[in-house]
């Protein structure tokens, strides 16, 4: 029985009025076929493919390159950026006003002020509020890459994260009352979380030790 038999179940006894959907932590909407269409979503001159980042970054091989995202709330103005360290699990989390560019790159700027020594590429989402990349790009050392629409898969550690932040603010709340020092609160929660894929580190003690990391690598 495939993934995708469990969920349409699923589905239909939601429908029915069953409660077996409280029970996942996440419920992929279903796929659908654009067969013969032209893809539009994303464009934007001068954006790298996910295919064109450094061997290492596919390999996991080294700390410092990041998955981004935006997660919006029910109003769809009000909403968080997400980051993600691809090997270390470390989440970086700032609320938006705005799903716009101006909102974040203004998040980017203070994150990349506070860390940007130890970050070296970010992998986005294909929204358009972060076409302004070039700007980040112009500032810091830091180059932007921009996974396939619609392969969300291929940035499946800031697509976990975002999971796990539902837990936190759960889809369909309004986010316009979230504050930073509430992103602040479940960024520390989810970085100090013991994670069995890292031997039960924390994505904190990843982060800040070396020589942790080198041991959850060989896992």
């Amino acid at each position: 029985m495939s993934y995708e038999s469990i969920y349409q179940f699923i589905r239909r006894d939601r429908r029915a009025g069953g409660y077996l959907y409280w029970y996942c932590r996440i419920l992929p909407k279903r796929g659908r076929k654009r067969r013969g269409s032209v893809e539009l979503r994303g464009v934007q001159p001068g954006k790298r493919h996910i295919s064109q980042r450094p061997p290492e970054v596919a390999l996991k091989q080294e700390a410092g390159h990041l998955e981004g995202d935006t997660v919006i709330g029910q109003d769809k103005h009000h909403c968080i950026l997400t980051l993600v360290d691809r090997v270390t699990g470390y989440a970086y989390i700032r609320k938006l006003k705005s799903r716009t560019k101006a909102e974040v790159n203004k998040a980017l700027r203070t994150v990349m002020r506070k860390y940007g020594q130890w970050i070296k590429t970010i992998t986005f989402d294909n929204g358009t509020e972060f076409h302004d990349f070039k700007y980040i790009e112009d500032r810091f050392p830091v180059k932007c890459y921009f996974a396939t629409p619609y392969h969300s898969w291929e940035r499946g550690a800031n697509e976990n994260l975002n999971g796990l932040i539902r837990q936190y603010l759960p889809k369909g709340m309004c986010m316009s009352k979230v504050t930073q020092a509430k992103c602040d609160w479940i960024a520390k929660q989810l970085n100090t979380r013991p994670r069995e894929r890292f031997d039960f580190y924390t994505p904190e003690e990843m982060y800040v030790c070396p020589s942790v990391r080198g041991v959850a690598l060989v896992i």
